[in-house]
């Protein structure tokens, strides 16, 4: 298989032509590999070289799966396999392994993924940016001085960038999303416990983070959706059950949409002007589509929520330096962490008990308060950024000025957090790019357990804007 036959395929195509006997999985590999090596030194996307597993995995024989052959790449966290480290971005978890397979990780293997690397993060997953000291920055394609968001940074940027048709992500405040949206490409958030989290750990981040990915097509994230969600047990959060496959609601019709439309931030900040001209034109679309549309937002203190989130995150990366500290036995210090988290850090070991409680109830009513809102209509439409892609070093947890950085963080995605604090589905499309060309999302919310009106619409306007067929500069397209 050539690179450039390659980069004409999505996920689904590849499988096909593999189950047809047309290509090998090896081939298709190789093809993706020679995709990487030259693209990856621009964007920094991929960070860890798992040929040697995957090939091992081809070898052995893969499964007859919705995506056998398919070379599938790991944002560097949460997913463990024995034999394949997981190091956070960070220095401080560097070398972390489990002899446990996560269920998440083993339902990409039995759909026949091929799984080859792993992509780079913010330190710790904790942050809007991935420029993470251990690692390097990952650079948008589209402009490598701006960035490709975070935290599913890398596997966005490899995605944009052809290196792989998807990617795993996993989103506690938009981190699908937030490079979803920077760099250009498809992203849905699925319903709180619709993928597992486990076998050994918990709800990550008190519930807030769900996992899936990154793509460049709507049917390639609905038919990975299909492969992989279902409760776990033991999970505290069962979603509903879909009604039909979601591969299937891309034929279905939406039907007349009731949407409420906001184009400003709720907790007050400046939302750039391309943001709003985005969900404008979006807009309209909708509404010659037939849809109606008009401005609305769920009932929420955002400031409070916002606040409530990063005390929230602070806990947790205390928790998690702490952990990774004891297990390697190594001193957080500047020597093993990114400034800001350090300070962060320190924060979240002096929250209190009440604090955290307050936190809890806090999102526990948020979700009440806006439920309501689904009631009175089918989406919530809102730009996914306040601004487009910032530039490298604005957001940053290398920052010495902690406050700053966090500032910078909620100014910078006020619209995503409400729909991890509900649980609900939401998902960003690459509908605009501004003068300069940069990516430029737009963000559709629905009701808890609604994925299924999602994929409806979203390829509604995939068939409407084709906005894969638009690629960036450091992509194997233009660099091949």
């Amino acid at each position: 298989m050539k690179p450039s036959d390659y980069l004409t395929c999505d996920a689904t195509d590849l499988a096909a032509l593999v189950k047809a006997k047309e290509v090998s999985a090896e081939e298709v590999l190789d093809a993706a590999w020679d995709v990487i090596e030259a693209v990856n030194p621009a964007v920094n996307a991929v960070t860890r070289d798992a040929r040697d597993i995957a090939r091992a995995d081809i070898a052995a024989g893969l499964p007859d799966g919705p995506f056998t052959g398919v070379p599938f790449v790991l944002k560097d966290e949460y997913l463990f396999r024995d034999g394949l480290p997981c190091d956070f971005a960070s220095r401080m978890g560097e070398g972390t392994t489990s002899p446990t397979t996560s269920t998440l990780l083993q339902r990409y293997m039995d759909a026949g993924l091929v799984i080859t690397g792993k992509t780079n993060l913010p330190e710790f997953g904790a942050s809007v940016t991935t420029e993470p000291v251990a690692k390097g920055r990952t650079n948008n394609p589209w402009n490598p001085e701006h960035t490709a968001g975070g935290s599913s940074g890398g596997s966005a940027a490899a995605v944009a960038a052809g290196m792989v048709p998807m990617a795993y992500g996993n989103d506690g405040a938009g981190s699908i999303r937030i490079p979803g949206s920077c760099c250009g490409v498809f992203g849905l958030k699925p319903t709180r416990g619709r993928t597992p989290t486990g076998p050994e750990d918990g709800e990550y981040w008190n519930g807030l983070v769900i996992q899936h990915a990154l793509t460049r097509t709507v049917r390639d994230s609905a038919a990975l959706l299909d492969a992989t969600e279902g409760w776990e047990a033991g999970s505290l959060y069962p979603a509903p059950p879909k009604p039909r496959a979601y591969l299937d609601e891309l034929g279905q019709d939406t039907g007349k949409l009731r949407i409420g439309m906001a184009t400003t931030s709720p907790i007050g900040s400046v939302v750039d002007p391309a943001c709003v001209v985005a969900v404008e034109a979006a807009a309209k679309l909708l509404q010659d589509m037939g849809h109606t549309v008009e401005e609305a937002t769920p009932d929420h203190d955002a400031k409070a929520l916002g606040a409530g989130i990063l005390d929230l995150m602070n806990i947790h990366v205390a928790f998690g330096i702490d952990g990774l500290a004891a297990m390697h036995g190594r001193t957080p210090s500047l020597e093993t962490v990114e400034r800001a988290h350090l300070e962060t850090a320190r924060r979240g070991r002096e929250m209190s008990a009440q604090r955290m409680l307050e936190i809890l109830e806090l999102m526990g009513s948020t979700a009440r308060r806006a439920a309501p809102f689904f009631e009175a209509y089918d989406l919530w439409l809102t730009p996914t950024l306040a601004t487009p892609p910032v530039k490298h070093g604005q957001i940053t947890t290398n920052d010495s000025d902690a406050d700053r950085y966090l500032n910078g963080f909620l100014e910078f995605v006020p619209f995503t957090p409400l729909a991890n604090v509900t649980g609900c589905p939401a998902m960003t499309l690459p509908l605009h790019w501004t003068e300069e060309g940069l990516p430029v999302g737009v963000h559709f919310m629905s009701a808890f357990g609604d994925e299924g009106l999602l994929f409806r619409l979203a390829a509604r306007l995939e068939e409407a804007l084709r906005w894969a067929d638009k690629h960036p500069r450091l992509s194997g397209w233009e660099m091949m």
